[in-house]
């Protein structure tokens, strides 16, 4: 299924595309230079209201050169039963979202996005995500620098303070 969204010897988050909830895709490269976030997300899971401090920090940050992404996935408990214009509306009409939102993936096991099996091989089994809402940070050269677990949200000190050193 994923195929093409990876090539063989991906050495940055530039290498990925995903898919988009409007149905055409979304290249990581295009945010070459940018701090960037990724974060699977759920619109059923009890940390759903993280997609409003997800938004908040992008507010905060955009016009520095950060981007959120949000990956919308199923594999914690099945949380996530929205796909394309739905999850797009989901995602308008309750938060107010403006950055973009992938269309649904799956990012642990053998059916893994690639970005997450790559995830997962640079920064090791301890970065893998244990449930929605876990978090990925990007440098501006499109390497990983770190992750957050699901209970940090997206306003934390920590969480700030490492995008800003990026910035």
């Amino acid at each position: 299924m994923f195929a093409s969204a990876q090539p063989a010897a991906a050495t940055t988050a530039y290498d990925f595309t995903f898919p988009h909830v409007d149905g055409s895709t979304l290249d990581l490269a295009d945010f070459e230079g940018q701090v960037v976030m990724v974060v699977n997300t759920a619109s059923n899971c009890g940390f759903t209201d993280q997609y409003a401090a997800m938004q908040s920090l992008y507010e905060t940050y955009r016009d520095q050169g950060f981007v959120m992404i949000a990956a919308p996935s199923n594999d914690f408990g099945g949380q996530e039963p929205l796909s394309g214009e739905k999850l797009a509306t989901f995602c308008a009409v309750n938060f107010n979202i403006t950055f973009p939102v992938a269309d649904k993936i799956a990012v642990k096991g053998d059916d893994a996005h690639p970005f997450y099996r790559w995830a997962g091989d640079e920064l090791g089994a301890l970065a893998k995500p244990r449930w929605n809402f876990h978090k990925y940070l990007i440098d501006r050269n499109g390497q990983l620098v770190n992750w957050f677990a699901t209970t940090t949200k997206p306003s934390s000190p920590k969480i700030k303070k490492a995008i800003e050193n990026l910035l």
